[in-house]
């Protein structure tokens, strides 16, 4: 699961510097006071979306997926999280209450991070494209796969880095929530992506 010193290399990128800034200052202008939110945090909040988008798809959050978005919030807070006064935790439970409004523009910006890093590489980017990057074994795949990515992969969608390895039941919702991030990401017509959402086994409704 990609934590806050990962996150230090990809924002060295100028596309991504500049496009964390403008949004940003958009958000610090919004109705809520965000003066301590600092850039690290700011990132941070902006990669917690899909997990709270995934978790809103039923409707609520529940208890249990606050405590996977506590824990994530843990791992990125760079110590903050201890804090009375926790700044990503206040933007945390903003985001929440007011996601219809923020959920495609932070998708945006995960868009650009994931996509700026992988495109540095094009011979890497581009195998990764291909189908004939697959060997038809998902695990060995997710071995092979750019080490990024896969970071990526289970930090948006998954409780935990190992779950990439076991089996996964969610809901009908979740599943269809998923692939609408994957698209708004630009990773869903991803071979290994592909493969990854038809792990999922779906819950039965009955």
């Amino acid at each position: 699961m990609i934590t806050d010193s990962e996150f230090v290399p990809l924002m060295n990128d100028k596309e991504v510097l500049n496009a964390t800034m403008n949004l940003k200052r958009e958000f610090l202008t919004s109705e809520m006071d965000f003066i301590e939110l600092g850039d690290d945090d700011f990132v941070a909040l902006v990669f917690l979306a899909p997990t709270v988008g995934i978790a809103l798809a039923n409707g609520t959050i529940s208890l249990y997926e606050q405590l996977i978005l506590n824990n994530k919030a843990r791992k990125l807070s760079r110590g903050s999280y201890f804090l009375k006064r926790d700044p990503l935790l206040k933007g945390l439970r903003f985001l929440i209450e007011n996601f219809d409004s923020w959920e495609d523009k932070f998708y945006s910006l995960v868009k650009v991070v994931m996509h700026s890093s992988l495109k540095r590489n094009s011979l890497v980017y581009k195998t990764l494209k291909s189908e004939d990057s697959l060997s038809g074994d998902l695990r060995i795949d997710m071995l092979n796969a750019p080490y990024v990515f896969i970071k990526f992969l289970s930090f948006i969608f998954l409780e935990e880095e190992d779950d990439l390895m076991n089996d996964r039941i969610i809901s009908k919702v979740e599943h269809k929530k998923i692939l609408e991030i994957g698209k708004k990401l630009d990773i869903a017509e991803i071979p290994l992506f592909k493969i990854f959402w038809d792990t999922f086994e779906v819950r039965s409704e009955n």
